[in-house]
């Protein structure tokens, strides 16, 4: 029985600083091997960097509304997609999705995706190896999780979305996570012999949230 496998694809793996070719040739050879072994891919991209570029440079000089900041990260987020499509094309074992309305994240439409083809896990492929019980960058003491229930999650997290909120799962992809019984993987998109390893059941870094 084909396997549907839910990936939410960090903007920050696709553009860290400039466009990442080597990353994006290696996930696309990874995933289109992984084809061959009764897999279907469901890939959303995020917007990463370059879209909380454009909504700092907004407020910096404008008043912008949280509906115009959306906007601005859906049209960030759809170049993306829009490359990774390209990098699929042909390959119907493989579907790309960007961003429509304001107000949704890729966390949220990761797991809408979930539930839609009936998939317990969502993947979400980042720059960070784990989910922390605090911001590593702000404190040295931050602790890494390698497994936490959705309401200790939910404990270490703010408990509203906002356009650009960088968080490792947003508040409300990871409320409605919980009650449709999907798990998420917060994981680092390199090397990407990690996600090889958790695509063949073999032990990978990362934090599971069940």
């Amino acid at each position: 029985m084909e396997k549907t496998i839910i990936i939410s694809l960090g903007g920050s793996l696709i553009v860290p600083e400039e466009i990442d070719i080597d990353f994006l040739r290696d996930f696309k050879n990874l995933v289109l091997e992984e084809t061959k072994k009764d897999k279907k891919f469901l890939i959303i991209t995020g917007g990463g960097r370059v879209c909380r570029k454009y909504q700092n440079v907004a407020k910096m000089l404008s008043s912008p509304s949280d509906t115009e900041l959306d906007m601005l990260g859906i049209r960030a987020l759809n170049l993306n997609a829009e490359l990774i499509r390209i990098l699929f094309r042909g390959h119907d074992k493989v579907t790309v999705y960007g961003a429509e309305k304001p107000g949704n994240s890729t966390d949220l439409g990761a797991v809408v995706l979930a539930k839609n083809n009936k998939a317990k896990t969502v993947v979400n492929l980042s720059n960070i190896d784990y989910a922390y019980d605090k911001d590593p960058q702000k404190y040295p003491d931050a602790k890494k999780i390698e497994q936490i229930s959705w309401t200790e999650y939910r404990k270490l997290i703010p408990t509203e979305w906002s356009p650009g909120l960088s968080t490792p799962f947003d508040p409300i992809a990871s409320e409605t996570a919980e009650r449709e019984g999907i798990e998420v993987i917060i994981m680092n998109g390199k090397p990407i012999s990690n996600l090889a390893n958790y695509l063949n059941g073999e032990k990978f870094l990362g934090t599971i949230i069940s």
